[in-house]
């Protein structure tokens, strides 16, 4: 499929080829939704903990003799129904990380791509290069192209773009080979420049 391609002031400068079997898929819901569980849980740190009647401090002697007294038994006061006694099936800290294949991972972010090219999403621009780092030109260019939260997709560090970007809120510049669900799923709109373009059409090919 033909897409248009833009420069920054959405004047058309020329037209790129998409690739159906990449931007004109069927979206998989099913695949993007597990996709996107493995990311969100492989980002979990799990060092959450807590510390059972080994750990805690204080002393190890029985409080009071077993039998005789008409109260309930108990050994010491680590136990975890006293203050300051351990905690009973507390967390631990351990790895919640889980991988999916490949392939069906590749295939969730064709769904993705597919459905903004679907709803009109997808902007490509031809030069993403700027002459200084300027918060208030970035903010305009935004604006003038419709953008309110947007993902900026680049082939190579651009750091006069980054610095622009990164003051202004919901706006994001990621590199093509960090292209992932969460980023694209969290904003409205995705700017793939046409250098990055190629490089995802590389990569993301059945």
């Amino acid at each position: 499929m033909k897409q248009t391609v833009y420069n920054f002031e959405k004047k058309k400068v020329s037209e790129v080829e998409l690739s159906d079997e990449i931007f004109g898929v069927e979206v998989n819901e099913a695949l993007v939704y597990e996709a996107v569980r493995m990311q969100l849980t492989n980002g979990r740190q799990g060092d959450a903990a807590s510390k059972n009647r080994r750990l805690v401090s204080g002393s190890t002697k029985k409080i009071y003799r077993q039998k005789g007294t008409g109260r309930a038994r108990h050994s010491d006061r680590r136990a975890n129904i006293f203050v300051g006694g351990g905690k009973s099936f507390g967390p631990h800290p351990r790895d919640y990380s889980y991988e999916i294949p490949v392939k069906a991972r590749r295939g969730a972010l064709r769904s993705v791509l597919s459905d903004k090219v679907k709803n009109e999403k997808l902007l490509i621009i031809d030069n993403m290069e700027l002459a200084e780092h300027k918060t208030s030109k970035m903010a305009k260019i935004l604006k003038n192209l419709g953008i309110k939260t947007g993902l900026i997709v680049v082939d190579a560090k651009n750091d006069n773009l980054e610095r622009s970007v990164r003051n202004i809120p919901h706006v994001k510049v990621i590199r093509s080979n960090s292209l992932n669900l969460v980023d694209i799923l969290k904003h409205e709109h995705l700017l793939i420049a046409e250098p990055a373009l190629k490089k995802v059409q590389e990569t993301l090919k059945p």
